[in-house]
């Protein structure tokens, strides 16, 4: 069996070229614009709309299939316990490294899934806003974990999915501010019986080890109905990173209340030395330590190339 060249090993996943997976859109309408695209892709994240056509179009078909499913699901328990319950809403997970464009995938989902002809409630909610705020990040010398799991308040985001799952009608998120680079204290974003809830974050797929003692503790992926991970290689993540980086020093870390405002005075030369070693003390480590072990959990790979292009899919079968 290992002897097996790579491309006839078997794989969970059925693998999809850009064409292949184009073919499957089928009859799904478009409904972005490019006005849409502009509002919803992020800094250095092209988009277009051969992009939304080709790859997103057959992401939503196929999302909606297993949205239609598990509710069938539900209605089929309900006959059988005799009596009703609440339904839980379907909770899509979007994971992947610092800077391969995880905001952007996860927003054109939602805004598209929001857009089915059922126009299903559609909630987004990202990771950063479970980050422990930057006081207690420095107390604990966490600071240059930014990111890494040790820096999230996991029990309060294991409570945020976990009451999604359960039904209840009204959920709290806490509020990141990537312009000053903290949680905002006091601000929160609810979630308000949703169909579906896209929950975006490096290591929203991640695991854990389990405890020594014994005790059964779940993990946010318990509660993913359907994971999404953006894969690239890393010589391309580094240079995604490093470039926007320099983009948002001529833009956003010009704000008087940007964190990383010092960083607009500086020279070009000291600020992609900066950004290059930001990569490689704590992006690049996470990737490989955190981040990128989550993805054989997810149920569909993007894979990106050089220019943001989504070349090859990959569905785990079923």
């Amino acid at each position: 069996m290992d002897d097996l060249p790579r491309s006839q090993s078997p794989s969970p996943y059925a693998t999809f070229s850009r064409k292949d997976w184009a073919a499957l859109r089928a009859d799904t309408p478009l409904t972005l614009n490019n006005a849409d695209l502009k509002r919803l892709s992020s800094v250095n994240d092209p988009i277009d709309m051969d992009e939304v056509e080709q790859i997103y179009l057959p992401i939503s078909r196929l999302l909606a299939f297993y949205v239609a499913a598990r509710q069938q699901l539900f209605r089929a328990t309900q006959r059988f316990l005799g009596h009703k319950e609440t339904r839980v809403p379907y909770v899509i997970a979007v994971a992947g490294s610092v800077a391969v464009g995880k905001s952007t995938t996860a927003r054109v989902l939602a805004a598209l899934l929001a857009r089915w002809s059922n126009m299903p409630k559609v909630d987004l909610v990202t990771t950063d806003g479970f980050l422990l705020p930057n006081a207690v990040l420095a107390r604990e010398g966490l600071m240059g974990r930014k990111g890494f799991p040790e820096s999230y308040d996991v029990q309060a985001l294991l409570r945020f999915v976990s009451d999604i799952k359960a039904g209840k009608p009204h959920v709290t998120a806490p509020v990141y501010s990537h312009l000053v680079y903290d949680v905002v204290p006091g601000e929160t974003t609810t979630v308000e019986k949703p169909d579906i809830v896209i929950i975006e974050g490096l290591n929203v797929l991640q695991t854990g080890e389990r405890p020594k003692n014994g005790r059964v503790t779940p993990f946010v992926s318990d509660f993913i109905d359907f994971g999404i991970y953006l894969d690239a290689d890393e010589p391309q993540l580094r240079r995604w990173y490093v470039e926007r980086f320099m983009k948002l020093r001529e833009t956003a870390f010009r704000d008087p209340q940007s964190y990383f405002r010092k960083y607009a005075a500086v020279s070009t030369a000291e600020a992609f030395e900066t950004a290059e070693t930001l990569w490689a003390d704590i992006n690049l480590p996470n990737l490989r330590e955190n981040i990128r072990p989550t993805r054989p959990r997810a149920d569909l790979i993007l894979k990106k190339g050089e220019s943001h292009r989504i070349d090859e899919v990959r569905l785990r079968k079923i």
